[in-house]
């Protein structure tokens, strides 16, 4: 709706001009709307004075002439009230312009009647007369101008015409000083229509927009107290509600008959009958009822008929004119489904959803908590690292379902061990870690870590499964073994490091030897990732020969490092490094092309064996690595044998078979390493077409001591690989009477230093050629 302008010109006044802003047609209803009150009292007058004329020059004009005249006042007057009865509802519509000048030719019709009497009826030397009608007129200006004040265009146009006749009437007549007079009474009489007009129009204009102010706050609380979570309170000087609002009733579970004039804080406490500051919402709001201090959101709990719920609550005094106080008024909103959103969030933020254990930053924060208490009361904590021995072969092997309910397990029997003063939670994946607020006590720290280890060793039957998991477990004790949260932590991590080295399933406590060895495989893993590009890699290669001929028929490729900063490094002490960091895959890809270009030098039935991580059978394009080793040096696939161990199949089983399907259809061979000692299951040798399979060296070795165990796994192995149209290689001879036995075992092939250590590739070229040439 257009707003309406407080200041107009006396044209604007009068509707002779539009307003720059606002509505003609609704400044003219504000104007005309209650002209139709007094419609019949100036009807009434208008006739009277009429009549009143009539009289006067009855002796003196034509009584035809009055006649007429009396009847055309009539018809203009009943003509006017007619027009100005219509106003009555212009309250709810706006006014047309051909209703404003439908009137204004209505009031003219009628001034000009009058005028016409000043000018007409007025006989020569009859002054008294000429006074009389003139005074007749004058007050019905002045009636027009006290009874159309809110529309001043009607009496300002009788006015401005009548005073115009006059005016012409007593110049004729020669009374110059009454022309003065009567030109001066229009001018007032108009001027004081229009001034009485606009301050009846800009009060009007003031009101109805006080009205809309009105309305529109009206509405706004209609739409505030329709909200389902908002509403309206008020209470009064003795703290009593008073008018609730149905929005109000109905959060508190009440009618509004029972709410009124009970008691704010005991609605708000329900059935709680302790003290309200024992609840630091109650409290507060109690202390600002109390001080008569404005508050805003304060959250409150309520005790509702349909339980708990939370409360928002802001409210103000109430202050009368004089300044009492009079009580409270406010706005409430039910945050119920907030605040139980924030305490999941912040539970969330706190909380492992799985295990229902403390995350790592709660961990965190209770190892800093134990650490001040410590220095407080010079004590000691100890901080426990804990990672699953053998878990991920479970999540992989049946799936993350199952490991997740063996999480779950785990983490009931781990908050079990634990007493008071002693946190467990889950730092991610399989690893959990326990704070001990006081571990001042000798042993208490060795006697947890045995209970954990013992209680999450114990067998977990899950769906028919029946599994078996350890745990390794590494302390550091604080402030001894770091005064900070994250030393403390990194001292735990390296012994649990150095526990899960030692085999899994024992407790090793931090020394501060271990951080000498984290050091120093740091350094050595900064070197190990520069080794391809120093040229520091190296290829040896051992003989593996037939078990009747012994020719030579292939070579294995051993990896060695000359390191420039740490010499010759042991395979045992960088592969495992190298795994561990996934430097294997580049590693391993630059030995198997190495391989590849060395074996192109050999005889054509000589092949290369080359030993492959699991973490390089997970790479999707290892497959095309192979083929481009092959292509480079030109090596046919068939003599190109792939050996792989049992542990390829634990993280990823479906992968490592699909990528080792791709090398077999490429012509390569695969061969099955280190049978027998890890995970063993027929269902690899089924699944894969392995052309080898080696036996370990310690069955070699226990054989050749006698140990009747080893000699039924060898022949074993050798009877399932020849059902299975598979060779067998026995790796670890090394003296005669070890080759004799394998021989009578079986074997078609032999590995060991009895028949050539690993050794540079021109001595197994020269080895090659001295083969040929004996042969």
């Amino acid at each position: 709706m257009p707003k309406l302008p407080l200041r107009l010109s006396p044209p604007q006044v009068l509707g002779f001009k539009d307003t720059a802003e606002g509505d003609w047609s609704r400044l003219r209803s504000l104007q005309y709307s209650t002209l139709h009150k007094e419609a019949i009292l100036r009807a009434v007058a208008s006739v009277g004075a009429s009549l009143v004329a009539i009289s006067i020059y009855a002796q003196h004009v034509s009584i035809m002439l009055l006649a007429l005249w009396g009847f055309a006042q009539l018809v203009a007057t009943l003509n006017l009230l007619r027009i100005e009865q219509k106003f009555a509802h212009l309250d709810g519509r706006h006014m047309k312009r051909s209703e404003f000048c439908g009137h204004m030719l209505a009031v003219g019709a009628l001034a000009s009647l009058w005028s016409f009497a000043l000018l007409a009826f007025v006989p020569a030397g009859q002054m008294v007369d000429h006074f009389a009608l003139w005074a007749i007129v004058a007050m019905l200006v002045a009636g027009a101008s006290a009874t159309l004040n809110s529309a001043p265009a009607g009496p300002a146009l009788f006015g401005f015409v009548t005073g115009i006749a006059g005016t012409i009437s007593f110049a004729l007549a020669g009374e110059w000083y009454f022309v003065v007079v009567c030109a001066a009474f229009a001018g007032i009489a108009v001027g004081s229509a229009i001034s009485t007009g606009s301050v009846f129009l800009a009060a009007r204009i003031a009101e109805v927009g006080v009205a809309e102010k009105s309305e529109v706050v009206s509405l706004l609380l209609r739409e505030h107290e329709a909200n389902d979570a908002d509403w309206l309170w008020q209470i009064d000087i003795n703290r009593k509600v008073r008018s609730p609002s149905p929005r109000f009733a109905y959060a508190l579970g009440r009618d509004r008959a029972v709410v009124e004039g009970e008691s704010l804080l005991r609605l708000i406490a329900g059935d709680i009958t302790g003290d309200v500051s024992e609840d630091e919402g109650l409290r507060e709001l109690a202390e600002s009822l109390k001080r008569r201090a404005t508050f805003s959101d304060l959250l409150v709990r309520v005790q509702v008929p349909d339980g708990r719920r939370w409360w928002q609550l802001s409210g103000a005094p109430i202050l009368d004119e004089k300044g009492n106080f009079r009580g409270f008024r406010g706005v409430g909103s039910d945050v119920t489904a907030q605040r139980d959103r924030d305490e999941k969030i912040a539970y969330l933020a706190r909380y492992d959803t799985l295990s229902g254990l403390p995350n790592r930053l709660m961990l965190t924060e209770a190892l800093g908590d134990a650490l001040r208490y410590c220095e407080q009361w010079k004590s000691r904590c100890a901080f426990l690292m804990i990672d699953l021995d053998r878990f991920k072969s479970i999540n992989d092997s049946l799936g993350h379902q199952m490991g997740d309910r063996l999480l779950a397990k785990v983490s009931q029997r781990l908050a079990s061990v634990l007493g008071e003063g002693e946190m467990c939670g889950r730092l991610g994946g399989d690893e959990f870690a326990v704070v001990i607020r006081d571990a001042g006590k000798i042993g208490n720290v060795e006697r947890i870590c045995e209970a954990i280890i013992t209680s999450l060793s114990k067998p977990y039957n899950l769906d028919h499964h029946t599994l078996f998991i350890g745990a390794s477990v590494g302390s550091a004790i604080g402030p001894r073994d770091g005064s900070s949260v994250e030393t403390l932590m990194r001292n735990a991590d390296l012994a649990l490091y150095r526990a899960k080295d030692e085999g899994g399933n024992v407790h090793f406590s931090y020394v501060p030897s271990l951080h000498a060895e984290a050091e120093e495989r740091r350094v050595l893993e900064g070197s190990l990732r520069r080794a391809i590009a120093n040229n520091e890699l190296q290829l040896n290669f051992q003989p593996v020969v037939d078990a009747n001929s012994e020719d030579v028929v292939s070579f294995e490729a051993l990896l060695r490092w000359n390191s420039a900063e740490h010499g010759m490094v042991s395979p045992a002490k960088f592969i495992p490094l190298a795994e561990d960091t996934r430097l294997i895959v580049p590693i391993g890809n630059w030995v198997l092309h190495n391989a590849c270009q060395e074996a192109v030098k050999w005889p054509v039935q000589v092949r290369i064996a080359v030993n492959v991580s699991g973490e390089q059978l997970l790479e999707p394009d290892f497959a095309d690595e192979v083929v481009r080793a092959l292509a480079d040096s030109g090596l046919s696939p068939q003599r190109l044998e792939v050996e792989v161990t049992e542990s390829v199949f634990l993280r990823d089983g479906r992968t490592a078979r699909e990528t080792l399907e791709k090398i077999l259809a490429l012509g390569c061979t695969v061969a099955l390493d280190d049978f027998g000692t890890g995970y063993s299951s027929l269902g690899y040798l089924r699944s894969l077409r392995f052309s080898t399979i080696k036996v370990d060296r310690s069955f070699v070795l226990g054989a050749s001591e006698g140990s009747q165990e080893s000699v039924a796994i060898i022949n074993a192995v050798v009877a399932m690989a020849r059902s299975l149209n598979m060779t067998t290689t026995a790796e670890g001879v090394e003296d005669k009477e070890q080759a004799r036995m394998i021989r009578d075992l079986g074997c078609n092939k032999i590995q060991g230093y009895y028949f050539g250590r690993p050794m540079v590739a021109e001595d197994a070229r020269k080895l090659l050629r001295m083969k040929r040439e004996a042969a």
